[in-house]
């Protein structure tokens, strides 16, 4: 028992020393999950998605792959794939501030001759003033699972993703996926396209509203308003008060100067508080174009 002891003693002995007198310690790394599991870190820390995957579409054989999650290790870093939601990376470290963020949101399809080329994944994290992106590319193999990661632009990522789901010639053939009404709408685009009743420039762009409506292209206008609620957000509450000093600033500002044109808003005022809204006069409406011009010439 007392040769145990002293051996315990003598091994506590031995790793102080080593310390004190500057060796080494040979440390086992882990993942790091600082930033994802520690109660103490903020919440703008953790990964926040700024907006929500848009709906599975495309060919139904890939469903399957929904819920479902692939990881890549490469140097340093974990790559993590969700089909249909998202594309994360986490830096695989015991740095303090070790990365793990969001290179991109599920978005819609690369559709190119009449084939789903890729999946976009979009609106990752904040890059400069842009947000990270990915695409990610879908190959013949004999498993499903991330088989590389690379960077060709500045945050812009490119993944490649095996699976034995899409080793069929037809696999990715985007016709044989849409609804019957959405195949004959192609039929008659491409009947006026042979005809040259319509350009290429029109075709393509008759094809994209076609996808739009097939759910495999996220609309201009869902993008837009994504865009309006994403600019209103505050971080804090901090900043959202000194926004709003901002605000109350111009108004009083506009306020004097109308006061210095003998304009009375009061008036307009109380029309907009009494109907919700104020209907502009055929004159406002020029002024409120800017050039002069009628509403009518727009239509």
């Amino acid at each position: 028992m007392e040769i145990v002891n002293f051996k315990v003693c003598l091994f506590y002995l031995t790793a102080l020393v080593a310390v004190t007198s500057g060796g080494k310690m040979k440390i086992v790394e882990e993942p790091n999950t600082f930033g994802l599991n520690n109660p103490l870190v903020s919440q703008t820390s953790r990964l926040q998605a700024k907006v929500s995957p848009s709906p599975v579409s495309g060919p139904p054989h890939l469903h399957r792959l929904a819920g479902k999650c692939f990881n890549y290790i490469e140097a340093t870093y974990k790559y993590v794939f969700c089909p249909f939601h998202n594309v994360t990376q986490h830096e695989q470290s015991f740095r303090w501030n070790a990365y793990s963020g969001i290179l991109g949101i599920w978005h819609e399809w690369e559709i190119e001759n009449n084939t789903f080329t890729g999946m976009w994944m979009r609106e990752g994290d904040s890059c400069g003033n842009k947000n990270r992106q990915t695409k990610v590319l879908l190959v013949c193999g004999s498993s499903s699972k991330l088989a590389g990661v690379s960077e060709p632009q500045t945050c812009v990522y490119s993944l490649t993703f095996e699976t034995p789901l899409v080793c069929h010639s037809h696999s990715l053939l985007v016709y044989p996926v849409l609804s019957e009404k959405l195949q004959k709408e192609w039929d008659e685009i491409a009947q006026s396209r042979y005809e040259e009743l319509i350009t290429e420039q029109g075709y393509n762009k008759l094809l994209k509203e076609l996808f739009e409506e097939a759910g495999f292209l996220r609309k201009a206008q869902q993008q837009k308003a994504e865009e309006s609620v994403t600019s209103v957000s505050h971080p804090s509450l901090e900043q959202c008060t000194q926004d709003f000093e901002k605000q109350r600033t111009e108004i009083e500002r506009l306020q004097s100067l109308l006061k210095q044109h003998n304009i009375s808003y009061e008036a307009t005022a109380d029309r907009t508080e009494d109907r919700g809204y104020t209907e502009p006069s055929p004159v406002q409406d020029q002024h409120l174009r800017g050039d002069g011009g009628f509403i009518a010439d727009l239509h």
